[in-house]
C-alpha cells in the first residue's frame, strides 16, 4: 500500500515557526515531525511514500533526499496553489491506480505509538475504507464522529456547535480507495464534503486509537508533542563519539548524538535529547523534556527546562529558558531569561497576530522564531511571540553617550 503525507499547508496558527517552514519540519524530541511519521510508516511495513508539498516546499524536498538510503521510496508532488486539504489530496490522483487503496496521513499529528499499524489492522479486518478516530482532551476544534455498534461511522460534524459535540474525533489517518478522488472532484475538492458523501454511500469504518494523540495547532503544542514522544522512549542512547568530562550527572532516559561535548559539572535529567555536535557548558542544568537540535551551544551555568530548541542555536551563559520553543539559528544572549508564569499564576495568554489565545497553561514561556537575536540581560515575558529575524537589543544597566 502507498502512503500519502500532507505537508503543504501554511499552519498560520503555529506562528512564528510556520512562517519559515512547513509544520512537518518542526523539530520535537530530537527529530523532525516528518521523520517521526516516516519512521512509523516504515515500521508498519509501508515503503512507498508520496509527500504533498507546497508552503516552503524546498525544506521538505531537501530533507527527503536524506531518506534515499533508508530502504524507502519517497517522492514528492507539489500543490502549486495552496488551498484546501481536498485539493492537496487530489494532487495524488495520477499516482494511485484504479481499484487501489492508499493510506492518507496528516503531517501535523503526533502519537505515542504506531497509529499506522493499528489502522492497517482495522482495514484488513473490515476490508473497506477506514478512518482513525480518538478521544482527545478537547473535541471542540476537530471533526466530531458518531458511530454505531459495528464501528461504522454514521455522522461527522466538522465544526460542532452547542450540544452537537460527540466523544470521538478524526485522528488524521485514513485508508481510502482510488474512487475517493471522484468524490473530491464532485464536491469541489472539499475534504469535508467528500468524506461525508463516503459515509452516506460506500461507508466508512472507524479504527479506534486509544493511546496519546495530538494535532499540533498552536506553538505551545510543540511542547506537548515533545513530551508525548519522549515518554515513549524505553532506553537511553549515547553515541560513542560523545565526550563527557568528569562529574557529569545523567539521570533518567537520555539521547546524546554524535560529536556532543558535555563539560564538567553539567546535570542532565531525562527524558531529554542533545543533537549532533552539541555543546553543554560547565555546571549547566538540562531538565526533563528538553530537546536540543543539532549544532546547539549552551553556555556556562545555563538552566533549560521543558523546552524545544531547534538547530544551530546559541544560548549564552547564566541564562534560563523554561517551557519555551526557540527556532533555528537563534542567538540568546548571556544572562537572559524567559519568564514562564504570570505573577498571579493565571493561565498564560499568547498573542499571535491580531488575536490573543488562552493557552490554558499556568506555566508557559516564549516562542522565538528563526534567526532572532536576543541581546544580553533580556527578560522575556510569558506567552511572548518573537517573529523571525527580530533583534532584541541588550538591556544594559550602564550606558555611555
Amino acid at each position: 500500500m502507498k502512503a500519502v503525507i500532507l505537508a503543504a499547508g501554511k499552519g498560520s496558527n503555529l506562528s512564528p515557526f510556520s512562517k519559515t517552514r512547513p509544520i512537518p519540519m518542526v523539530s520535537v524530541a530530537g527529530s523532525y515531525l516528518f521523520d517521526n511519521t516516516v519512521n512509523l510508516l516504515k515500521k508498519s511495513g509501508i515503503n512507498d511514500i508520496f509527500v504533498v508539498v507546497g508552503h516552503h516546499k524546498e525544506k521538505v524536498i531537501e530533507h527527503i533526499g536524506e531518506h534515499v538510503h533508508n530502504g524507502l521510496n519517497i517522492q514528492y508532488v507539489e500543490q502549486k496553489k495552496i488551498g484546501e486539504i481536498g485539493n492537496a489530496v487530489f494532487q495524488m490522483k495520477s499516482k494511485i491506480l484504479q481499484g487501489e487503496y492508499f493510506l492518507l496521513v496528516y503531517g501535523d499529528t503526533v502519537t505515542s505509538a504506531n497509529i499506522f499499524t493499528k489502522i492497517g489492522q482495522s482495514f484488513h479486518s473490515f476490508k473497506s475504507p477506514v478512518a482513525s478516530i480518538c478521544l482527545p482532551p478537547s473535541n471542540k476544534m476537530f471533526g466530531n464522529v458518531f458511530l454505531n455498534a459495528q464501528m461504522k461511522i454514521t455522522r461527522i460534524i466538522e465544526k460542532p456547535k452547542g450540544g452537537e459535540l460527540g466523544n470521538y474525533v478524526l485522528a488524521g489517518a485514513y485508508i481510502l480507495p482510488s474512487s475517493f478522488f471522484q468524490l473530491l472532484q464532485k464536491n469541489q475538492y472539499s475534504m469535508e464534503k467528500a468524506i461525508r458523501r463516503m459515509v452516506e454511500g460506500e461507508g466508512l469504518r472507524a479504527s479506534m486509537w486509544e493511546d496519546e494523540w495530538l494535532d499540533i495547532v498552536h506553538p505551545w503544542e510543540i511542547l506537548t508533542a515533545n513530551k508525548i514522544i519522549m515518554d515513549s522512549w524505553e532506553e537511553s542512547s549515547i553515541a560513542k563519539s560523545a565526550v563527557m568530562e568528569g562529574n557529569v550527572t545523567i539521570l533518567g532516559t537520555v539521547k546524546i548524538a554524535e560529536g556532543v561535548v558535555i563539560k564538567a559539572g553539567a546535570v542532565l535529567e531525562g527524558p531529554c535529547s542533545i543533537g549532533k555536535n552539541g555543546y553543554i557548558g560547565n555546571n549547566s542544568l538540562v531538565r526533563s523534556y528538553t530537546s536540543l537540535g543539532d549544532n546547539c551551544s549552551v553556555g556556562y551555568g545555563v538552566e533549560l527546562k521543558n523546552c524545544v530548541v531547534f538547530g544551530n542555536t546559541r544560548i549564552g551563559r547564566l541564562s534560563f529558558i523554561g517551557d519555551s520553543v526557540l527556532g533555528e539559528n537563534v542567538d540568546f544572549g548571556a544572562g537572559s531569561m524567559t519568564v514562564n508564569r504570570t505573577i498571579d499564576w493565571q493561565p498564560v495568554r499568547v498573542k499571535s497576530g491580531k488575536s490573543t489565545i488562552d493557552s490554558e497553561r499556568e506555566k508557559l514561556g516564549a516562542f522565538i522564531g528563526d534567526n532572532v537575536t536576543v541581546g544580553a540581560g533580556n527578560t522575556i515575558p510569558p506567552g511572548m511571540v518573537v517573529a523571525p529575524n527580530k533583534i532584541l537589543p541588550a538591556r544594559y544597566s550602564v550606558t555611555t553617550r
